[in-house]
């Protein structure tokens, strides 16, 4: 790929579409809200860390982040029914506009990321979950804990107890109970997906949503913005040296925003992202599509127009 494919990204899109009532940018979706209670959640190229946008996109990202979820989405339909009816192209997917959760069910095998700098720190519980003494990072845990967190729309989301999420009426107890029984059925079908391509799923979170009185799968799942994967051949040793784990997830982006001098924190300054470090974190993005789907990416260069289009049919034939 040249460096000119690089340097074009989605940064943001302005659509007009049929039977369309609203509109929502997030951090990295466009969300267009429609008539008869369908949604259009379309992928862009933008890439957040430390609940921060950062100021450049990211070729193909979004085409990966879609198809990824598209993959994961298909394959676990049998557990719990997601929210999508149709993908119009590589960075779109239309679907039922669900009333969402206001949670994350963080769910996570092993001690890292998050959990581990709080464990660094000396805690021990998080999100009402108990963490053992005596781990290292990367170490699995026992049994996976489920760490759920609020979902907030603007700065940081927090850690919160399934206890905290029942006192103040977030989630219904008989729901919320659901709601875990998926979480822990979505993760083990990740990660038996994930060991089949000689990876390890190591923490993830899924989103859901209610229809006309049924739970639904929301947003994305097991994607690397989602998602943190180790390579599977040498963890074993690597954990025996107390070596870093490699992995496929946007944690590198994470660590060179804090080598950079940035974590999100009051008064930090978002570093520069040199064309270097874009075309390597694309790369990254393409190496976890191929390495999780076994499928080779065919990369679709960004046409707002034709996908404006398409989407326009795809509505139609389901309004």
């Amino acid at each position: 790929m040249t460096k000119k494919n690089y340097m074009e990204a989605v940064q943001e899109t302005h659509f007009q579409l049929p039977g369309q009532v609203s509109f929502y940018r997030g951090k990295v979706r466009d969300i267009y809200y429609l008539e008869n209670n369908l949604l259009v959640m379309l992928a862009s190229d933008r890439i957040s860390a430390f609940d921060r946008i950062l100021p450049r996109p990211i070729a193909y990202k979004g085409q990966v982040l879609n198809q990824v979820a598209r993959h994961f989405l298909e394959a676990t339909r049998d557990i719990v029914p997601n929210w999508v009816i149709a993908y119009p192209d590589e960075r779109s997917a239309l679907g039922h506009l669900c009333t969402p959760y206001k949670i994350e069910m963080v769910i996570r095998g092993y001690l890292a990321g998050h959990a581990w700098r709080e464990y660094r720190d000396g805690k021990r519980m998080i999100s009402g979950a108990r963490m053992p003494d005596g781990m290292k990072e990367g170490d699995p845990f026992p049994e996976a804990i489920i760490t759920p967190a609020t979902k907030a729309e603007e700065g940081h989301d927090e850690d919160i107890s399934r206890e905290e999420i029942i006192a103040r009426g977030l989630v219904p107890p008989e729901e919320y109970a659901l709601l875990e029984k998926y979480t822990r059925a979505l993760f083990q079908r990740g990660s038996e997906m994930a060991r089949q391509r000689g990876l390890i799923l190591v923490d993830t979170k899924y989103e859901f949503g209610k229809k006309d009185g049924k739970i639904y799968l929301i947003d994305e799942i097991h994607s690397p913005d989602s998602s943190r994967y180790y390579l599977s051949e040498g963890y074993e040793e690597r954990q025996k040296k107390g070596e870093r784990q490699k992995q496929l997830s946007k944690e590198f982006v994470r660590e060179w925003l804090m080598e950079h001098g940035f974590q999100g924190l009051e008064g930090q300054q978002m570093p520069e992202l040199p064309d270097t470090f874009v075309k390597q974190v694309s790369q990254r993005y393409i190496e976890l599509f191929e390495k999780i789907t076994g499928k080779e990416f065919v990369a679709v260069e960004a046409d707002l127009k034709r996908s404006e289009a398409v989407i326009k049919q795809s509505i139609k034939e389901f309004q």
